[in-house]
């Protein structure tokens, strides 16, 4: 099975980088894995709706092209299921063992995800009802994933 982050903003801050960089290499032995950013429209700060979807409907496209459709594709949504790390693991395990190709993890810009990838999802997953930065939540799911495998070979690094 390989996986990939799909996330709309760009990784910018090096501090972030560093350390999914560093997730993304510890997860090497388990898995391929990939990065895949930078697929934000441009929009003006006081777009209105109308602007906001049309962003949306463009990203949503994007992000579409890069998922065949026998891959997994999960979106990180507020509104999505959030569950413990040892739920997770299993989710990993069952996405494993499912004879698809590819794991598709999607995490939204500032406006969110289109509607259409929302519909297209398989699974929707949420950190928490809290907001955060793009950028922390691609370091937050890249730890995730290798506190997976970690749980799923019985390895310590879970306590």
């Amino acid at each position: 099975m390989r996986y990939r982050i799909i996330s709309v903003g760009k990784i910018k801050e090096v501090f972030y980088l560093n350390g999914i960089k560093e997730y993304l290499k510890r997860l090497q032995p388990y898995t391929g894995i990939e990065l895949v950013d930078g697929l934000e429209e441009k929009t003006n700060p006081r777009a209105g709706q109308s602007e906001i979807d049309r962003v949306l409907g463009r990203e949503g496209e994007r992000i579409l092209k890069l998922v065949s459709d026998d891959d997994i594709l999960v979106v990180l949504d507020i509104q999505g299921n959030t569950i413990s790390s040892e739920a997770f693991a299993q989710l990993l395990e069952q996405w494993n063992l499912s004879g698809k190709p590819r794991v598709n993890l999607v995490i939204g810009g500032s406006h969110g995800l289109s509607q259409e990838v929302k519909k297209r999802a398989n699974y929707r997953l949420s950190f928490s009802p809290m907001t955060f930065p793009h950028q922390m939540a691609v370091l937050m799911l890249s730890e995730q994933l290798y506190r997976g495998f970690k749980i799923l070979k019985g390895e310590p690094y879970h306590k």
